[in-house]
């Protein structure tokens, strides 16, 4: 078990109050009415996982349910920052700051099927 410093209620407590949410510094598209399905599916759905330094959006569940970023090598699960919503890395700058997701493996469907609700298609 390790222990997670909230920047909120500024002391450690134990993992097990906190939750992953996902990458940190995710920009929503501005306008997204005018989105492609495909950019939208793309921020909704997909996240690069990379190896190494790694800024991550965190949420204090059990405690003050805030949100707040880390700083963290997902080698090693060391963390070696938290800052609040809103503000910049410190310690760690040279980390990947997600903009928007990217998939790297995009494809056309090889076959189209229509569902129709409540059954196969």
């Amino acid at each position: 078990m390790f222990h997670i410093y909230c920047p909120w209620c500024q002391e450690h407590r134990e993992e097990e109050e906190f939750h992953a949410k996902g990458p940190a510094h995710l920009a929503r598209p501005a306008d997204p009415d005018a989105c492609s399905d495909e950019s939208w599916g793309e921020y909704l759905f997909f996240r690069d996982n990379p190896r190494g330094v790694y800024h991550e959006l965190w949420v204090h569940a059990v405690g003050c349910r805030k949100f707040f970023n880390i700083t963290r090598n997902t080698l090693t699960y060391e963390i070696l920052e938290t800052y609040k919503i809103g503000e910049q890395p410190g310690k760690r700058g040279d980390a990947e700051v997600v903009t928007l997701p990217v998939r790297h493996e995009a494809r056309e469907p090889e076959v189209s099927v229509k569902v129709q609700a409540g059954g196969a298609g």
